[in-house]
Order: C-alpha cells, then sequence, then structure tokens
C-alpha cells in the first residue's frame, strides 16, 4: 500500500507520527465512454475557453470567483490557511462508539506509526480498545477540513472521515407515511427481526454485481446474449401485512430446523 498522508495524531500532548492508507477500495469494472456510433473512446479535455487550446496539468491552478476576476490560490495558500491541520489528526475529544450515527460514515483510513512511534501508538490504541471510545479530530487533507472519528479495526487505528452538520439534510423534509400499525403487528416484526438476528459474519458479504456483469460482458463477446430476467417489486399492501409477517416467520423457522 502507499500511505496518502504522512503527518501526526496527537491526543492531549501527546504526539504520535503516522502514515494513512485508504482502507477500503473501489471494486468497480474499468469501463471507457464510447461513441455508440463506432465505439471510439470519449475523452475529456481541459480546454481554455478564451483559446480554446488544451492547458496541460502543471499550468492549471485554483481561483476563486471575485468581481470581474479570480484569485488565483498556489499550494501553499491552502497549507497556510491551517498549517497545523494539514499536518496533524488532532483528537479534540472521545466520545461512546453507540452514540455515532451510521449516516455520518464516509470513508475508512488505517493509520500506521512511523519511527518512534510505536509506543504511543499502541497506548492510545488499547486505551481506545478498553474504553470502546472514538476520538473525535479534525484535520486538512487534499485542500479541504475533513471531520474524523478515530477507533480501532482489527488490531490497527482506523481513522472514519465523517460528514459535517451542515453536510446532513433535513430527513424533515420528506414525505413520511402516517399509517399506524398495531402493537400486534410490532410484535412480529420484533419477532422476525429475532428470528433473524445472527452474530455479523463480515467474510461472509461479498459483492457479486460485478461477476454478474462480467459474466454479461463474456456472453456478449461472444455473442450469445440471454433474454434479462424479468424482476418487478411489489409493495406488500397494508391487509396483507400480518399474514406475510406470519410465512416469513414461519419459513425461517423450518430453514433453521432444516
Amino acid at each position: 500500500m502507499r500511505s496518502i498522508w504522512n503527518g501526526s495524531i496527537s491526543f492531549g500532548l501527546v504526539s504520535i507520527p503516522i502514515k494513512m492508507y485508504s482502507g477500503s477500495e473501489d471494486r468497480k469494472l474499468d469501463l471507457d465512454m464510447l461513441d455508440r456510433h463506432d465505439n471510439a473512446r470519449i475523452r475529456y479535455k481541459r480546454i481554455n475557453e478564451e483559446t480554446g487550446k488544451e492547458v496541460e496539468w502543471k499550468d492549471i491552478v485554483k481561483g476563486f470567483k471575485q468581481d470581474d476576476g479570480y484569485v488565483v490560490l498556489e499550494k501553499e495558500d491552502f497549507e497556510q490557511a491551517n498549517l497545523k491541520k494539514s499536518k496533524t489528526i488532532d483528537i479534540e475529544e472521545f466520545i461512546d462508539e453507540v452514540e455515532v450515527a451510521d449516516v455520518l460514515f464516509k470513508k475508512p483510513y488505517f493509520l500506521e506509526p512511523q519511527k518512534e512511534g510505536g509506543k504511543s501508538y499502541n497506548l492510545l490504541r488499547n486505551a481506545l480498545k478498553k474504553t470502546k471510545k472514538l476520538g473525535v479530530a479534525t484535520f486538512v487533507m487534499r485542500q479541504k477540513e475533513h471531520l474524523s472519528l478515530v477507533g480501532v479495526y482489527d488490531n490497527a487505528l482506523v481513522l472514519h472521515v465523517i460528514r459535517f452538520e451542515d453536510e446532513i439534510r433535513d430527513p424533515g423534509e420528506l414525505k413520511l407515511s402516517k399509517t399506524k400499525v398495531t402493537k400486534k403487528e410490532v410484535d412480529m416484526a420484533i419477532s422476525l427481526i429475532e428470528n433473524y438476528t445472527e452474530t455479523f459474519d463480515f467474510a461472509k458479504y461479498k459483492d457479486v454485481y460485478n461477476d454478474q456483469l462480467m459474466k454479461i460482458i463474456k456472453s456478449k463477446s461472444t455473442g450469445k446474449v440471454k433474454e434479462p430476467e424479468k424482476f418487478e417489486s411489489k409493495p406488500t399492501p397494508a391487509k396483507d401485512l400480518m399474514a406475510q409477517l406470519k410465512a416469513s416467520l414461519e419459513k425461517k423457522k423450518k430453514n433453521k430446523a432444516s
């Protein structure tokens, strides 16, 4: 793995030099965009809208629109905006793991101790494991400030980039149903959930979509194209809800018994 950010992580007066690695990877198939008429590849070009000429990456800068012109920002300007946050993941407080809503999480990163940071790294890791706490931290990476949570995964410190409050839309804008459900229906749903409850096995879940897509690609390359299967998801009518819950529960119990 190649590190994507080098700096330190701190809590209190303790500073731990670390390297950051992406904790996940994109498994999407590498697909090119083509012109439907002749299968020629579509390419994006960086064009100067004044001259119409292509611009090389080395000559591209970022600018903030102001009045009739732009204020151009160089790499040094982004770092100087907050030099500490560009170099340090500063844990500002600790919270209980159970306090965090799943909707906040965006992307995990693994943290690795650099030279002479091993003992303090292990100290933070072991303390977080024992207390079941997460460190709330902010830092700057790729010219953007990130809010994050520092925890432990498989004996390594892991940093989860999470969303700021103003990045979460208000669910109050959703048109939610006010239809009431009975206590009997809720009890039956709880019973069904309990029968489906198991110890989470991470390895059990696989991304099969890419494999299925590759089968389609192979069949199209040989000219043997199958008729697509039809699938239609139908909502369960309110009057059939209890019957479907009972049927689901009985099916699960039979599967467990077999």
